[in-house]
């Protein structure tokens, strides 16, 4: 077993329909089946109060039967009864996945693939380079709209863009691990969101023992898949809130961790599994601390008031100009949602992953071999 795939789904019934049919039509499975190589699918439904357990079982089933490169795979649904995205990650990584992968993916099960090779193409890029611990694909925003955008769409696709100039960075809709740096890592309970950000901190310093070195990820810009947009004001508030608690409670455990002892850091699983075994609450506790000890809101975490001024210096040219919109709307949405952030935080952690709807855009199988649409500022 060389690959093992992980899909996070939380009540997808109507989306990992287009989702799946389009993941097996990637060509990694033809390819490893040629390379006598197999992998596994495993879609981890958390918590689902829909249909979401039973259309995945049934378009499984059917793969199982129909799929030219069915030798090689193994497909199977795990029905987890304990809602959560860090609970289901930790039980997929240690628990469910073959101990014999030597990679490991996990995926949105809302997004669809419009390449046939972006999964072949990201495992490439970590398989051919040992320095490489993990990669992603690159995202692109597909717009309901055909022809010119509304200004919306040209607001999204412009922060899209400068999102872009991260270096060494990695998507949490979809990446692709070393099975070993993989089962060395454990989402606490209360890590509310951005866990490929830790992920991406815990890889690129050797598990918080080195220098950060953002070589250590790359983003494979070949290989893209489709994902809708947040475009009312009301979602993209929404989604930023949760980032930036997410981008709170990270900073939190990484100033943690580089306290204790490099031996613990070096065992990182186990001994972040051990510091919740002891008290389930040891995050909740660092968290409350830390914002009682933060005097204004845009102290959350470093960089808040900085870090898309930064995104936009990067850009070349005449963009710097043409991105200054998006940049000084993302700027105002940024310190509404860490206000947010802020009294959310300060009321007492608990888990804030809201069900957001996304802009409807429906994506058929057939729409998913066409090609992006990339929006220009």
């Amino acid at each position: 077993m060389l690959l093992s795939i992980g899909i996070m789904a939380w009540n997808e019934e109507s989306s990992i329909v287009p989702m799946l049919e389009s993941l097996f039509t990637q060509s990694i499975f033809a390819r490893l089946a040629a390379r006598k190589l197999r992998c596994e699918v495993v879609c981890l439904a958390n918590g689902c109060t829909d249909r979401t357990v039973v259309v995945a079982t049934e378009i499984f089933s059917r793969m199982t039967r129909l799929h030219p490169a069915r030798s090689g795979m193994k497909l199977r649904v795990e029905d987890i009864t304990t809602p959560g995205r860090n609970n289901a990650w930790n039980r997929f990584v240690h628990e469910f996945s073959a101990r014999e992968a030597g990679f490991i993916c996990l995926m949105d099960a809302d997004i669809v693939f419009n390449r046939p090779d972006t999964l072949e193409r990201v495992l490439d890029a970590v398989e051919q380079n040992p320095l490489l611990g993990g990669a992603s694909d690159s995202p692109v925003k597909r717009m309901a709209r055909e022809g010119q955008p509304t200004w919306r769409e040209r607001l999204s696709g412009a922060t899209s863009n400068m999102t872009g100039t991260i270096a060494g960075r990695l998507n949490g809709m979809l990446y692709l691990l070393r099975a070993g740096i993989a089962r060395n890592l454990y989402l606490p309970r209360d890590v509310l969101a951005n866990d490929d950000g830790f992920f991406k901190a815990a890889i690129c310093t050797d598990f918080f023992r080195a220098p950060l070195d953002v070589t250590k990820v790359v983003t494979v810009r070949e290989a893209t898949h489709l994902y809708d947009p947040y475009l009312s004001l009301g979602e993209v508030l929404n989604n930023q809130k949760r980032q930036m608690i997410g981008q709170a409670t990270v900073h939190v455990v990484i100033e943690y961790l580089l306290k204790l002892p490099e031996a613990d850091r070096a065992q990182l699983a186990a001994t972040l599994q051990r510091l919740e075994a002891d008290d389930p609450d040891w995050l909740k506790k660092l968290i409350a601390a830390h914002v009682k000890a933060t005097t204004f809101f845009w102290q959350l975490f470093p960089g808040i008031l900085a870090f898309r001024w930064q995104r936009l210096a990067k850009m070349p040219g005449i963009k710097r100009l043409t991105h200054l919109p998006a940049t000084v709307t993302g700027f105002i949405i940024t310190l509404i949602a860490c206000w947010q952030a802020a009294r959310f935080l300060r009321r007492g952690v608990s888990n804030y992953w809201p069900k957001l709807a996304r802009q409807s855009v429906t994506i058929t199988p057939a729409a998913a071999g066409a090609q992006p649409e990339r929006i220009s500022s």
